[in-house]
Order: structure tokens, then C-alpha cells, then sequence
């Protein structure tokens, strides 16, 4: 619940808002973020590129939500990024002049909305946007796309990145969801950040009441820095049970290279979801990702994360292996590898099979218990007081 006198609050001081999204059409970290802040501000007018009408959880569905024209480009809902280069002139289209706040909850272009020179913009960034910055080959480059695709989007990168900066320099206050992502937004945009990590729902992602089945899971999407295919190369060696949620557009390519102890679920409900995180014996997280919820979600579980020891994946797991050897403490949440190659992880699971039963459920879940929802919630309202 968001505090009464907040409310009062920002009736007083901000009585007009809008929150900008760049597409809603599922629902991954960024769209749960979203979903606490439709939360705190229910009255809230929320704009978007693109909109999958049934795709997203009720608090955000009941919000009044206004799509650009992109969502009437042909196939939109499922070739958007492939309309990467367009998004700026749409995300500009929309109309905000006489809103008190915006709020921008960006990964890629919200945050590049225009606003009225007396309108506060506050932007939540995800990430700056990684597409164009430093994942461009992983996205875009040589074998992703067909040849005149990769050649147009070749030419359009400078474009997007001078068009990415100077709208960085019109946001009034960076909110940065991790220590990563902070110094990615000093790195890119010149800007200071203040940092406010990502809700995580502990109140629903609850340890299971029965002990783990012997499966290891991921839940991802399917785009290359993922690293879903390298977590298959390394499963496949050992012939040991893995489950994948989650669907992309390497669905085609990473099942093909799936053995017979891969499993594949596409997405499923969330109540699937919190029972696969209860039973597994471990989560496996082999990206490189700017905060990264489902480990969390997963530790809320009380199941220890196997993850790659770089970016926010160093903000949530306390590891069994700090400095690359083992050093097992009663604080421990899981194993880091720090080589994203096969035999770095093919080494952590190994390890993780050796000290498994010394890792301990309530630990596990305390540690997420640090990022939950009313946490988000009381340093969003701290901030919005001193900032507004």
C-alpha cells in the first residue's frame, strides 16, 4: 500500500502525472518495476510506443494507457525492435504538455518524450539503452539479421546514439536501478545517478513446503546477452536436468541445440513460475544483466543462484566464492563464475553440486527480503518528498 500522506502529497504538489513506458506487451523486470509504480500513482496517465492488450497484470491494465501510432506499423507486436530506428520520432509524437510529472521508465527511447520547460521528468533507467551502446553486435550484428537489414541498421547507430545523448541531457534527475547501471549512465550521458534497486514481490515468492526436485532452472527471455545458449552447451556436457521459461527470438536455434535432459516451458503463469523457483536445486543466471530480478525472485524462494560474477548479479547474491575460491559463510546465496565460458560454468556447477546442502533456505530469503516491494516503495516516496 502506498502511505496516505504521500497521496496528500503529490495531489498538493504534483496533481498531474504521466508515466512513459517504452512497450508493454509482457511482463519481464522492467514492466514489474512498472506495475509498483502504477501502484503509487493510480491516477496517472501511462504512454507507450506499443500495447499488447491482456499481456500485462492488472495494475497495470486498469491504468488509463494511451500507444503511439508505432503500434499500427505492420507486425509491430512482434518485429518491434526490428523498428528500432523510427521509435525517437514516435516516442516525441506524444502530447504531454500540461503534466506537473513524468516519469520515465526506460530501457530504450521513454525517456526521450519532450516535456514542458516547467514539467519535472524523472527517468527510471534500466539501462542506457543497450542496443545501441555497448550490445550492438549481440543485437544487430553479423548473422542477426538478414544483410540489408544489418546494413540499414548499421547506418542508423551514430544517428541513435547523438539522438540517445541529447535527451539525456533534457532528463532533470537519473533514478539508476544499480550500482552497474549508474556508472553505465555516467559512462554514456555524462550524468549523475541516484541509485534505487528494483521491487522484488517477496510477499509472493515463497520457499516451497516440500524439499527441491533435481532439475536446475533458468527464466529468460531468448536475446543473445542472455547467455541462454551457453548455460544449454554446459548442460548438455553434464547431462543434467535443466528447465527453460521463457520465449525470444533465438527460441528456434536454442532448441535445436537442446539435449534430452533440456526441458522448455515457454511462458508460464506466475504461480508456475514461483513453484519452479521453489523446486529447483538452483538458479541458473548466465547473463550479464544491468540488475536482474528473477535471481531474486528465485532467492525469495530460498534457492541459491548460480550466476556470472559481473554487473548487478555483484548487488544480489552474497557468493560462496568471493574471490574465486571457496569460502563458504553462513550469509552465502550462491556461486559466482567469472568467465562466461563453458568450462567457468561447467566448474561453478560442479562446485555448487559439492557444497549444496551447506546452503540454508532462510539465509537465502533474508538476503532478498532487502529489495522488496515496500522497501521500493518507501525510497521512491523519500525521493519524490526531497526532489519535488
Amino acid at each position: 500500500m502506498v502511505n496516505a500522506d504521500f497521496k496528500d502529497f503529490l495531489k498538493q504538489t504534483m496533481p498531474k502525472i504521466a508515466i512513459v513506458h517504452d512497450w508493454l506487451n509482457g511482463m519481464r523486470g522492467g514492466e514489474k518495476c512498472l506495475e509498483v509504480f502504477c501502484e503509487i500513482f493510480p491516477d496517472a496517465d501511462l504512454y507507450t510506443l506499443l500495447y499488447v492488450k491482456g499481456a500485462l497484470t492488472e495494475p497495470i491494465e486498469r491504468m488509463n494507457i494511451i500507444p503511439s501510432l508505432f503500434q499500427s506499423l505492420p507486425l509491430a507486436e512482434k518485429l518491434y525492435r526490428h523498428y528500432l530506428p523510427v521509435m525517437p520520432w514516435f516516442i516525441e509524437r506524444f502530447d504531454l504538455s500540461g503534466y506537473d510529472l513524468v516519469l520515465s521508465s526506460s530501457h530504450c527511447v521513454a525517456k526521450g518524450v519532450r516535456v514542458e520547460p516547467d514539467t519535472r521528468h524523472i527517468c527510471y533507467c534500466y539501462s542506457p539503452m543497450r542496443y545501441i551502446w555497448d550490445q550492438w553486435d549481440a543485437y544487430f550484428g553479423k548473422g542477426r539479421m538478414g544483410f540489408w537489414e544489418e546494413r540499414g541498421m548499421s547506418l542508423c547507430v551514430d544517428y541513435l546514439r547523438s539522438w540517445d545523448k541529447q535527451n539525456s541531457e533534457k532528463v532533470d534527475q537519473f533514478l539508476a536501478i544499480s550500482k552497474f547501471v549508474s556508472e553505465r549512465i555516467k559512462k554514456y550521458y555524462g550524468r549523475d545517478s541516484e541509485i534505487i534497486y528494483p521491487p522484488v514481490n517477496s510477499s509472493y515468492y515463497l520457499p516451497g513446503t516440500e524439499a527441491p526436485r533435481d532439475y536446475f532452472l533458468m527464466v529468460s527471455a531468448f536475446a543473445p546477452y542472455k547467455k541462454v545458449d551457453l548455460a544449454i552447451k554446459v548442460f548438455n556436457r553434464l547431462k543434467l536436468p535443466l528447465k527453460i521459461i521463457g520465449k525470444g527470438q533465438m527460441q528456434a536455434q536454442l532448441q535445436a541445440m537442446a539435449g534430452p535432459t533440456i526441458e522448455f516451458f515457454g511462458w508460464m503463469s506466475d504461480e508456475e513460475v514461483r513453484d519452479a523457483y521453489a523446486g529447483c536445486r538452483a538458479f541458473v543466471f548466465p547473463g550479464e544483466e544491468d540488475f536482474g530480478i528473477t535471481p531474486l525472485e528465485a532467492q525469495s524462494c530460498g534457492r541459491p543462484v548460480i550466476a556470472y560474477g559481473k554487473g548487478g548479479a555483484l548487488e544480489t547474491i552474497v557468493p560462496a566464492n568471493p574471490d574465486g575460491k571457496i569460502n563458504m559463510s553462513k550469509s552465502a546465496t550462491g556461486l559466482y563464475f567469472y568467465e562466461q565460458e563453458e568450462e567457468s560454468l561447467e566448474e561453478a556447477i560442479l562446485t555448487f553440486q559439492k557444497i549444496e546442502k551447506e546452503f540454508d533456505s532462510e539465509t537465502i530469503r533474508k538476503n532478498a527480503l532487502r529489495f522488496e516491494r515496500d522497501e521500493f516503495k518507501k525510497q521512491m516516496e523519500s525521493f519524490l518528498k526531497e526532489f519535488l
